[in-house]
């Protein structure tokens, strides 16, 4: 079913339907997460990002798209064979930095440098940012469902780290009782209980659809190494080490190269694949994850203090950072391209540290 026998839609502007309370949905998620990266920053003395805040390594490489694509994948960054500069930020998902323990999701965050053509209104920098979780879905489909999600996540901030890690082990472990039993995992579950797993087997998602040139994609990276899959069976154990996944990932960078196919499922199916509930899954049978580039990040001192300063504290990835050809799309993205900024400045504000929307790799310390 690739190539010719399959139906791509293609993008018009039409294809985004806005719930009528939307902005008000969006105005409370930023009111809430607010909050919270106040209580937390009232705790630990630091404001820190709102989602994502534990990196786990900050790493540059290269972005190489792939020769003779298929028109339908040849689109917008992907356009033209070509290699590009990219930082690499992975991190744990809560928005504050816990032990390991309290396994949630995780993050990849991409920016990839020297990018040429129309941008996003406010995004003035050579740049395109892909922000990537583990997880192909948003467990809150539409803005609303983050209002929600959001409220619930604020209410568990101030609780002792013991009952995250305890709530992080229900999920978990409820999720391989649904594996084990063939229901395969609940997104929402992993959100907040996922497997102790090495941060570079892990495959990360856009989750939420984007712009694909004259079509619709949703994005996501794909670890293809020999060496990241001989970790597959790896489990950090939470007693031995609170900061494992990140001595984990240095270790790896130490010694060995990462490699990420990154791959685009297009939209080929209104009903199946629905542009404002990122809930929903988009069916693989319907359309596979195809490799429209390749993400190489060589061996490298992965935690240095002067990159991990620049990376947590002053660099910024968001949806927004992006070429009018991959303009985020639904509710979720329209909702994260608001809320993004506004916790990014509330962070940058507090902190007394101007951010900085990265142009050129040579600013990101070694």
């Amino acid at each position: 079913m690739i190539g010719h026998l399959m139906t791509y839609l293609r993008y018009s502007p039409d294809i985004e339907t806005r719930e009528p309370d939307e902005q008000e949905s969006i105005d409370g998620i930023i009111q809430g997460m607010t909050q919270e990266s106040q209580t937390v920053e009232k705790r630990d003395g630091h404001a820190v990002r709102a989602s994502h805040a534990k990196s786990t390594a900050c790493v540059i490489g290269k972005l190489i798209v792939a020769p003779g694509l298929p028109p339908e994948l040849a689109q917008g960054l992907f356009a033209e064979p070509g290699t590009f500069d990219v930082a690499v930020r992975f991190a744990q998902g809560p928005g504050e930095k816990l032990g390991d323990r309290v396994s949630t999701h995780r993050g990849m965050s991409i920016k990839v440098f020297g990018v040429e053509g129309a941008k996003l209104p406010g995004h003035d920098a050579p740049t395109q940012d892909f922000v990537l979780a583990s997880g192909t879905t948003f467990p809150a489909g539409t803005a609303a469902g983050f209002l929600s999600q959001a409220k619930k996540i604020g209410l568990t901030v101030p609780m002792p780290e013991g009952v995250k890690s305890a709530a992080a082990s229900v999920a978990r472990n409820i999720n391989k009782v649904l594996n084990a039993v063939g229901a395969g995992p609940s997104p929402t579950l992993d959100f907040y209980g996922h497997p102790f797993s090495h941060p570079l087997v892990e495959e990360y998602f856009s989750q939420c659809p984007v712009r694909f040139g004259d079509h619709v994609a949703k994005i996501g990276a794909f670890p293809v190494a020999a060496e990241q899959k001989a970790l597959a069976d790896w489990q950090l154990d939470p007693h031995q080490d609170e900061d494992g996944f990140r001595h984990a990932a240095v270790d790896y960078f130490e010694g060995n190269d990462a490699v990420f196919e990154l791959r685009a499922q297009l939209w080929t199916d209104a009903e199946t694949q629905p542009i404002e509930d990122t809930s929903i899954d988009w069916p693989t049978s319907a359309s596979p994850y195809r490799t429209v580039a390749t993400i190489r990040l060589p061996r490298q001192s992965a935690y240095g203090p002067d990159r991990v300063r620049y990376f947590d504290e002053v660099m910024t990835f968001r949806p927004a950072h992006s070429l009018e050809v991959h303009r985020p799309l639904g509710g979720v993205m329209r909702a994260r391209m608001q809320v993004y900024r506004a916790l990014s400045d509330f962070r940058h504000r507090e902190n007394g540290i101007a951010a900085a929307n990265t142009a050129n790799i040579q600013d990101i310390p070694a």
